[in-house]
């Protein structure tokens, strides 16, 4: 799992590539905690297009995510989700939280 992050204005932008599950889901959460804390976003985009699996961990890390953003007075989005990612936050109802926007092939 790899996480990178890019600041763009007030938005903060967290890419997350690789694996996402349970052993990877507590270092992403420390990584973007990290960012989080560091710049504050108003908004913060997690961009899952680089992910090549996420298990129902990564309802963990969004919703970890989420709530952390919360408490600055934050929103969080998920951009570019992969089918797999999009239907695991889907059935567990993260969708009704958090905006998600799945990865459009071409």
């Amino acid at each position: 799992m790899r996480v990178t992050w890019e600041l763009r204005g007030s938005r903060l932008f967290v890419y997350l590539s690789g694996e996402l599950d349970h052993h990877a889901a507590h270092q992403a959460l420390k990584e973007m905690g990290e960012a989080l804390d560091e710049h504050m976003p108003l908004h913060c985009v997690l961009d899952l297009s680089g992910l090549t699996f996420m298990d129902s961990s990564g309802i963990a890390v969004v919703l970890g995510t989420y709530r952390r953003l919360k408490t600055y007075g934050g929103e969080l989005s998920v951009a570019h989700a992969p089918n797999h990612a999009a239907k695991v936050l889907t059935m567990a109802g993260v969708d009704r939280i958090v905006p998600i926007a799945v990865a459009v092939k071409g």
